[in-house]
């Protein structure tokens, strides 16, 4: 059966604030193709259906290095914070009032298809909140305090978190504003999602999703593209 149409209104905060220290260069500005790693994540978000307008949490520096600002859908910059949960904090306070469903997105997981960040959003609409992640397919072990192998742990049910995560945005706004109160740490929105004892469906990525944080993972994404 073919998909109910998207009409709500989904903003996408894409989270990209990060100093990238590990890289040692910034890697949101580095070369992927004819276009840099953030303009690469920036493309699919403008080229999706189910997105209306996005945020992009990033310095203005950063910023300055897109190379144009003839975009098809509104877009605003705001700066980010001290770690990733208060640079998305940031990027929810520039959220419209109107706004349905807010997407949140890496801005370092450059290879995220269009289609799937239609999926998320497709099935945020039915079920409030929607993640889109990767079944784990390798052998699991926990190792002791010496690290020596212990016990194997079962694959079954276990899934690798990727972005977008996508809310029903009362709920998002709630579940930060809880966050914040009890002064919680949070990797993700899923975690904060759980905090208020929301499920959140998880929808399989069907493409390439790796996040930028070696020199490794960029030219793995090279080589995908090629």
């Amino acid at each position: 059966m073919p998909e109910e149409p998207l009409t709500c209104k989904c903003t996408a905060i894409l989270v990209a604030a990060g100093s990238s220290q590990r890289m040692g260069f910034d890697k949101l500005a580095a070369p992927l193709g004819s276009a840099s790693v953030l303009e690469k994540t920036l493309k699919a978000f403008l080229t999706a259906e189910s997105i209306t307008d996005i945020v992009v949490v990033c310095s203005a520096e950063r910023w300055e290095k897109i190379n144009s600002n003839d975009f098809s859908k509104p877009i605003k910059r705001v700066d980010g914070g001290a770690n990733r949960q208060d640079s998305v904090a940031s990027g929810l306070g520039a959220i419209h009032a109107a706004t349905e469903l807010i997407a949140i997105h890496d801005g370092a997981r450059p290879l995220i298809s269009p289609q799937d960040i239609d999926r998320c959003v497709t099935a945020a609409i039915a079920h409030q909140a929607a993640a889109l992640v990767r079944r784990v397919t390798e052998t699991l072990k926990r190792g002791d305090a010496d690290d020596f192998s212990d016990h194997p742990i079962s694959r079954d049910q276990l899934w690798i978190m990727e972005t977008p995560q996508v809310f029903h945005a009362a709920l998002i706004h709630q579940a930060y504003q809880v966050v914040k109160q009890q002064n919680l740490v949070v990797t993700d929105e899923v975690s904060a999602m759980e905090v208020i004892g929301i499920r959140v469906k998880f929808i399989e990525s069907r493409h390439p999703n790796i996040k930028i944080t070696t020199p490794t993972d960029l030219e793995l994404a090279r080589a995908l593209l090629r």
